[in-house]
């Protein structure tokens, strides 16, 4: 779907189970087409944001299943501008917590899974040349050990910020990968993602670009800031008590490219023994629920997961605020005690957005399987229905008319 100056408004598949391709050409059958249906009308285009793992990536690079893939997509009227690159493996109905962030990029595995959604991508034609990827951000900071760790993840980044040069210069096509803050992660406030780019990629990576491809510093830098980024997720900038707009605007004068935003809304409240009880649901056992909380003085503290934090918050004054890492969905406002993030997307936020061209922006409420049942509006096409019903009335505030049909320029 298209919006403001091209840009391009999709929501992401990694809420459909399944690590097969053949499981994502299904969702896209019965899901994505469903929406579309909704959305768009019969006929009418409709943007895709793929989620494929190591092994549906693997099985895509056979022709025969990638032209399966294409010739589907064509016939429902879908186009694939992104691709969600963060969960290597299994990302439904098992514990995933800290392995979501595994391999990290320090480890080989991940730049050559990383390369094949780059080939695959470029294979599906996104619009007007250009594509993004999302993808972990470094990788979990506790699993970072010293500073050879650092320097292999900068080091495999400039080896995957080469081939993408190479592959724009084959093929035409830009790929655009996002490194994506979260909390608990090598990069997880704005402030540590500029300074990782200033620091380590644009110092040490460019350095290191140049030698390997026999360039000048100027010409890799060009390349770093081109193919490599940020993944802005709106929830993960709220978790650290961050307004979305000020870290999009703080990336934006650091000369840093946001390839794509994930909208999306943390929970959050204030620390009493109410809302620690209205939390316990949240409390499941397959993801990572990060946790923060902020003092009267500003200082925000946190814990990896939220039973943790449940525990330590017992001990903490009353009246605190604190948000949780649990993507809720951003057509849910709070039920007292909870309250939604989703109030730091502000209308200036809004407005900033419709103005940025050719934007890649994705719904980004994953956790459909793992919500308390009084928060699920019913099947799940349902309920992304109700997320993009939301996102476009905010957007329907800012600009007029919404742009909602037509084929993707190409």
């Amino acid at each position: 779907m298209k919006f403001g100056t091209g840009s391009h408004l999709t929501y992401c598949m990694n809420i459909h189970p399944g690590e097969a391709w053949t499981d994502q050409a299904d969702a896209l059958a019965t899901y994505v087409s469903a929406v579309q249906r909704e959305r768009v009308g019969e006929g009418g285009a409709f943007g895709v944001g793929l989620r494929l793992g190591d092994q549906a990536a693997r099985a895509l690079q056979a022709p025969d299943h990638l032209a399966a893939l294409k010739s589907q997509l064509e016939a429902a009227n879908q186009y694939v501008f992104t691709i969600n690159g963060f969960p290597y493996g299994s990302f439904h109905g098992t514990r995933i917590k800290e392995q979501v962030y595994a391999p990290d990029w320090s480890q080989p595995e991940r730049g050559t899974y990383t390369r094949r959604l780059a080939d695959i991508l470029v294979a599906l034609e996104p619009p007007s040349g250009v594509g993004s990827i999302s993808t972990v951000p470094g990788g979990y900071r506790y699993a970072i050990k010293d500073e050879p760790h650092l320097e292999a993840i900068v080091r495999q980044l400039m080896e995957t910020v080469a081939y993408l040069a190479d592959l724009e210069a084959r093929t035409g096509c830009c790929i655009q990968l996002g490194l994506e803050p979260e909390p608990d992660c090598l990069l997880e406030t704005t402030d540590e993602g500029v300074r990782f780019f200033e620091e380590h990629l644009l110092r040490r990576g460019r350095t290191w670009l140049s030698r390997q491809l026999g360039a000048g510093k100027t010409a890799a830098e060009s390349w770093i800031r081109r193919h490599l980024g940020i993944c802005l997720d709106t929830c993960h900038a709220a978790l650290q008590f961050e307004d979305p707009l000020v870290a999009w605007q703080r990336y934006q004068r650091a000369g840093i490219n946001v390839s794509k935003v994930q909208l999306s809304a943390a929970l959050e409240g204030s620390n009493n023994a109410a809302m620690r009880q209205a939390l316990l649901p949240f409390a499941e056992p397959v993801y990572l629920h990060q946790t923060r909380w902020r003092d009267p003085a500003g200082k925000v503290c946190g814990a990896p997961d939220l039973e943790e934090a449940l525990d330590t918050l017992s001990t903490c004054p009353e009246g605190w605020a604190l948000r949780v890492h649990f993507h809720v969905p951003l057509c849910w406002s709070g039920t007292a005690p909870l309250k939604s993030t989703r109030q730091t997307l502000t209308p200036a936020f809004w407005q900033h957005l419709v103005q940025q061209p050719k934007l890649h922006v994705e719904i980004e409420t994953y956790t459909f399987d793992v919500l308390p049942p009084d928060l699920k509006a019913g099947p799940v096409t349902t309920s992304i229905i109700q997320e993009y019903e939301w996102v476009m009335d905010q957007i329907g505030e800012v600009t007029s008319p919404y742009q909602s049909t037509g084929q993707p320029a190409r």
